[in-house]
Order: structure tokens, then C-alpha cells, then sequence
């Protein structure tokens, strides 16, 4: 009988504790999902298109090549006065590409990382500015894809040399493309005329 007992109260403990504990647990929901006056916190804004053009700009690497670069306390740096002006005019060209035996794949690039002389010739980095003459400022938003897309300068005109990775870029979504475009086209206009590309017997390339 009072084995009976015993286990009688045992079970009446058990289950008040988890009623208890049920309900604790209630609470903690509550408080996680609505703290304070429990009204549920507002979406952050979204990003604007310019934003996010410049975040992809940015872990795109395309300072990397575009933005010209001077010496600061750790070495080169970008040069953020010529925030993605391209390859300075003043600079001229790299030396001709001499191939080394044996070594097909090096190449020979100047200071700024905005030229590069290879086997395929001697290539630079664009004027991505919106400058009227001589960046992107009579490009459209179509011109701007299709270059991506298909390699070809303002779309339809002589191939985008090497170490331009215009196949990579060109997979992003087209909004995201979009977007890199708007935010280039925000930026400070920077006049500077990057040199023609050059062929591998040091010739201009010409525009078709």
C-alpha cells in the first residue's frame, strides 16, 4: 500500500514538473519571437541597385586591374583618386613580351597590374569612368552585357584580351550585371585615354 502510495506522488511530482517546464518553454518562445513589446522587428532595407553594383565591383576584384596604384606604408595600393580610370595614359606600354624557353605562359605586367604584354600581344585595362571620350559614357546597359556575355569590346568589336576573365563575369545574372553598370556609371567620370592593344609583332589592333 504504500509502495502504491509512493508512486502515486512520484507521478503527480513528474507531471507537475512538466507542466512547469512546458510552460517555461512557452514563455521562451514568446520572448524569442517578440521581445520587449512583442512586435515583430521590421525587414532591413533593401539594397539599392547602385549599392550592390559597387559590392560586386568590389569582390569582383575589378580594383585589382582597373584602379591604378601608388605606394603607401605596406607597398602598392590603389589609387583611389583614379578610381577605375584604367591603364594611365602617361605610362605608356609594357616592353615587348619575350618568351622564355620552355615557359609559355609568362607574361610581363608594369606596375599599376594595368598592362600586360603575352604571347597574344599587349593588353590594358579599360577606363571604366563614365568619362564622355574616353570611358564608358556612350555605353549603354545593352553594350555593357553583351561585352561580358560575349568578349567582344562595347559588345561587337574586337576581342577583350587576356587577363580580362570577361567568361566568368558574363554567368553572373543579368540584374547583377545591371547592377555593376549602374553603380560605374555613378562613379566620378576620370578623362584618360587608355593605349589600343597591341598584336604579338607589337601592331595596334584594329577595330573591326
Amino acid at each position: 500500500m504504500r509502495l502504491f502510495q509512493y508512486r502515486v506522488v512520484l507521478m503527480s511530482i513528474c507531471s507537475m514538473v512538466a507542466v512547469a517546464l512546458s510552460g517555461c518553454g512557452g514563455d521562451q518562445t514568446q520572448v524569442a519571437q517578440a521581445p520587449g513589446t512583442g512586435a515583430v522587428p521590421a525587414a532591413a532595407p533593401a539594397m539599392s541597385q547602385v549599392d550592390r553594383g559597387k559590392m560586386l565591383i568590389i569582390g569582383g576584384g575589378c580594383h585589382d586591374c582597373h584602379t591604378p596604384k601608388k605606394i603607401g606604408p605596406a607597398g602598392p595600393e590603389a589609387d583611389l583618386d583614379r578610381m577605375l580610370s584604367g591603364h594611365p595614359e602617361s605610362e605608356g606600354v609594357p616592353p615587348p613580351f619575350k618568351p622564355i624557353k620552355g615557359s609559355p605562359y609568362v607574361i610581363h605586367i608594369n606596375g599599376h597590374l594595368t598592362a600586360w604584354s603575352g604571347d597574344w600581344g599587349v593588353s590594358f585595362a579599360a577606363n571604366l569612368t563614365p568619362d564622355q571620350n574616353t570611358g564608358l559614357g556612350i555605353w549603354t546597359e545593352d553594350m555593357f552585357l553583351a561585352a561580358l556575355k560575349q568578349g567582344k569590346h562595347m559588345g561587337k568589336s574586337r576581342p577583350i584580351l587576356p587577363p580580362m576573365p570577361w567568361n566568368w563575369y558574363g554567368q553572373l545574372p543579368d540584374d547583377d550585371l545591371k547592377a555593376m553598370f549602374a553603380y560605374l556609371k555613378s562613379i566620378k567620370p576620370i578623362a584618360n585615354r587608355v593605349p589600343v592593344p597591341l598584336t604579338p609583332d607589337g601592331k595596334p589592333i584594329e577595330q573591326p
